[in-house]
């Protein structure tokens, strides 16, 4: 990890934008980056990447009831954490 990071560093839509078709990639410049790792992590932790997360479960199909629970498992804490940082902003 490099102390000083870049200005995209963590902003989801600079480190993960949507791409042709509406699925998103990694820019060819991350690919090198030495932070792509932690910046990649930060910006999924956020709020835009948290409701990222939430709408790719949204689209997966579950696999039989353990799916189907897992899925719901997964929502629901991306759900607390959504909550979480939006009391935290108040």
């Amino acid at each position: 990890m490099s102390g000083d990071h870049k200005d995209c560093f963590g902003i989801l839509d600079r480190v993960f934008p949507p791409g042709e078709g509406g699925l998103r990639e990694v820019p060819s410049l991350c690919r090198v980056c030495p932070d792509k790792k932690e910046c990649l992590q930060e910006a999924l932790a956020t709020r835009e990447g948290l409701e990222l997360r939430r709408q790719v479960l949204d689209r997966a199909a579950p696999r039989g009831f353990i799916g189907w629970l897992r899925r719901w498992s997964e929502r629901k804490e991306l759900s607390r954490r959504i909550k979480k940082m939006e009391s935290g902003k108040r």
